[in-house]
């Protein structure tokens, strides 16, 4: 029996060492169509945005592995298309154009071996000119927010095809095999507006100790420090560590009152979101920028106000597109 025992035990330890020397993966995995295929595992995303600011340069860019029963070798071409979007307030999604257009085409030879895997790679990038482009827009058209979907088709030599519509979710969105056949790529403007800033307030008005409305009770110039943090998960948002730029501080409280307000930057449009402690909302009506000192005017729902100056503490200019 302990004979038996050894001999069972030498035996799967010899085949889990076996099956070790090889960089497995079993391709044979189900799609909606077929039960033996081929899948292009998702390596490296190098560049998956466009910036608004700088198209000229942007790229979509991605390294792709091709898995199959024969490493990759089964791909005869991957067509990739492409599809522009935007979302319209009120109206739904646009699409420009209708269906998507063919873009760019790998060949077999595009993937090569590598010291990572056994499975062949590529990699490959779309400039944001080419995508505009071949949506039939110009730079000009562009917009903040917009998206442009790329999908792939990957074509084997047995005149089958594999894409979007016929991959299986654990293929599509499991972190292992990372093949959506399909990817977003938006169109964002980067924002770096987090810092500490120094204010010159004049024209303050608010509510004061009384229960009306004292026009010009702090009408300045007041002065101070406002910081500005990047809201976490918000691109482009900013909480404000005081919100009346001194107002409150001069009018109600020394110690000033915290207003819950949020800045938001569009793209360069510049606004406010949020409440403040007496849940009144505000506004942002932009005077001017010179790139040393912003100025603007906030005001809340219930009249308060104030003509604000801002400059950066660390000498840093302000972005020359802020509006």
């Amino acid at each position: 029996m302990k004979m038996i025992k050894y001999s069972f035990g030498l035996l799967l330890g010899t085949l889990v060492f076996l099956s070790s020397c090889r960089d497995f993966v079993e391709p044979n995995i189900p799609y909606s169509e077929f039960d033996s295929a081929a899948y292009l595992r998702t390596i490296a995303k190098t560049s998956t945005s466009f910036d608004f600011f700088d198209l000229a340069t942007s790229k979509f860019a991605l390294t792709l592995e091709a898995v199959d029963i024969e490493d990759g070798a089964t791909v005869e071409t991957v067509e990739i298309q492409v599809q522009h979007r935007r979302l319209i307030a009120g109206v739904g999604l646009d699409y420009s154009p209708e269906k998507p257009v063919l873009i760019k085409t790998l060949q077999l030879s595009d993937f090569a071996p590598n010291d990572k895997s056994r499975f062949l790679r590529t990699s490959f990038e779309i400039s944001a000119t080419e995508a505009i482009s071949a949506v039939g827009l110009t730079a000009a058209d562009i917009q903040g927010g917009d998206v442009f979907e790329f999908s792939l088709i990957l074509n084997d030599k047995f005149g089958r095809s594999f894409n979007r519509e016929n991959v299986s979710n654990n293929i599509a969105g499991a972190p292992f095999y990372s093949s959506p056949f399909q990817y977003f790529v938006s169109v964002v403007c980067p924002s770096d507006l987090a810092g500490t800033y120094t204010y010159t307030t004049t024209n303050g008005s608010s509510y004061g100790t009384s229960d009306s409305l004292q026009e010009n009770v702090c009408p300045g110039p007041l002065s101070g420090e406002v910081t500005f943090k990047a809201v976490s998960g918000k691109s482009g948002s900013y909480s404000i560590t005081d919100a009346t730029f001194g107002v409150w501080k001069c009018a109600l409280d020394p110690n000033g009152l915290s207003a819950s307000i949020v800045l938001n930057d569009a793209c360069g449009k510049l606004s406010f979101s949020g409440k403040d402690a007496y849940d009144a909302t505000y506004t942002f009506t932009f005077i001017s920028n010179d790139g040393n000192n912003l100025k603007f005017t906030w005001e809340n729902e219930f009249g308060e106000k104030g003509d604000v100056s801002l400059k950066s503490n660390d000498g840093k200019p302000w972005p020359s597109n802020l509006n």
